[in-house]
């Protein structure tokens, strides 16, 4: 049987509810959600599950606040990784993609749980005190476009996801008016649910501060492989700045997979709260490809089916 890759993807990712009727209907689930829940109160003062799932807001209503989006993907995917492996579906290896790659660490056993949802939630802090605020851009379009003054003069190019989709950051102004351009050309693109422009030299500001703290975080060996999509290798121990070059660097997941695929065939199961890298990979493997992606939670619900046909397909 292929090995299994566990995927977990980062900021943009994230809505009001995602996870919701795994909340609801499995107690694994809920039981790490609110054990995790209590670890970010006592940090933030706030809670994370009464955010995200307050009837106040709807999936469609904008979720970007790094302080309750950097620990609320921390937390779902964490606790869709531990509902896994609990009922039997164990990873062989996992990848991280931007701020995924905290899960990822802490899946792998690289980092503590508790330590990790800390660094996360420090992070956010960190660029909030530190950065202007600013966003991203999804642009469905060929990547040579960047080259053009418009996007290349007023951005960084944050990830290039398959042949015709790639991801831009800058301040907020100026996407204001990339956007503007895009439109006027008649390019889809759309605004990703972030408050900084990740993967680009705006957010430098908080590296200080976040390094600091995370000089007192222990990291050691994993018992799993880790995929860098920051650097596109198998990782069995990670850099003093590994925390800080996954959301800063540009994001390399095509050139990851690539590399994966090059070794054999894979099982990935998108652990991230909207199957954003099973597609990414549907578009961007060969259509030869012998690989399976499957996602679990999706904006557009059947997680508790998505989650029996994983398990299933298991055997389980």
């Amino acid at each position: 049987m292929p090995e299994t890759i566990f995927m977990f993807s980062g900021q943009g990712s994230q809505y009001f509810h995602m996870g919701k009727a795994l909340y609801d209907g499995n107690h694994d689930f809920r039981d790490w959600m609110l054990r995790l829940d209590e670890v970010a109160h006592g940090l933030t003062g706030r809670s994370v599950i009464e955010t995200l799932y307050s009837g106040v807001n709807g999936k469609a209503d904008p979720f970007d606040r790094t302080l309750l989006t950097h620990p609320a993907i921390f937390m779902v995917e964490y606790s869709l990784a531990q509902t896994l492996i609990q009922a039997g579906v164990r990873p062989d290896m996992v990848l991280g993609v931007s701020m995924g790659s905290f899960a990822a660490a802490t899946v792998a056993g690289f980092i503590d749980v508790d330590d990790a949802l800390t660094a996360v939630i420090r992070q956010a802090i960190a660029l909030e005190e530190c950065c202007e605020p600013g966003g991203m851009a999804a642009v469905l379009a060929d990547p040579a476009l960047f080259a053009e003054d418009f996007l290349s003069g007023r951005s960084e190019l944050a990830a290039v996801n398959f042949a015709s989709h790639f991801v831009v950051s800058a301040k907020r102004t100026e996407l204001a008016q990339i956007e503007a351009a895009l439109k006027q050309r008649s390019i889809v693109y759309q605004r990703l649910p972030v408050s900084f422009p990740f993967h680009s030299q705006w957010i430098d500001q908080a590296k200080t501060s976040f390094g600091a703290f995370m000089r007192s975080i222990h990291c050691g060996q994993g018992r799993l492989p880790l995929v860098c999509c920051d650097r596109t290798t198998i990782l069995s121990g990670l850099s003093d700045d590994y925390f800080w070059d996954v959301v800063r660097h540009p994001i390399r997941f095509r050139e990851a997979a690539a590399r994966l695929e090059q070794e054999g065939a894979r099982r990935y199961i998108d652990v991230g709260p909207a199957g954003t890298l099973a597609t990414f990979l549907k578009y961007g493997l060969p259509a030869t490809t012998k690989s399976t992606m499957q996602a679990i939670l999706t904006p557009f619900g059947f997680d508790q089916k998505n989650l029996a046909a994983v398990l299933s397909s298991t055997g389980h």
